[in-house]
């Protein structure tokens, strides 16, 4: 069964071409230097729209993270259990991802990026260092 796919946008194509090169990049405001995931037209902190695209070093960290044993929708059945993790970047910027190696998830366990093809996306996940 497919999975749900993103709406691709003017606004965030930058980031899904990025990742198909094999970058994680994310937006930082040219006016007052936020950074932040998802995409938008204009900062969250100052309203402008004077925004650009920066690449990611990669790095990061555990915010939070749950274990799914129930699939809310059908079609991620196949992968009970799975995690959803919330990462904070090197950077500053958040994002929702899983981790590909799940033992021993703790908050604020460092992480690295770990690309991954999955229904014919190309994925950030995270791999937790040791």
């Amino acid at each position: 069964m497919t999975l749900p796919a993103p709406t691709l946008t003017a606004l965030n194509a930058p980031f899904w071409d990025a990742l198909k090169q094999g970058h994680l990049v994310f937006q930082r405001c040219g006016e007052c230097g936020h950074a932040r995931l998802p995409p938008s037209a204009a900062c969250p902190a100052c309203l402008s729209e004077n925004t650009h695209w920066q690449r990611a070093s990669g790095r990061g960290h555990i915010v939070s993270w749950v274990v799914y044993h129930h699939a809310f929708d059908e079609r991620f059945t196949d992968r009970l259990p799975y995690n959803v993790a919330l990462v904070e970047l090197a950077e500053g910027p958040r994002l929702f991802t899983n981790i590909v190696n799940p033992d021993g998830l703790a908050i604020d366990k460092a992480v690295m990026l770990a690309f991954e093809e999955d229904d014919g996306l190309t994925l950030p996940r995270f791999r937790v260092e040791s």
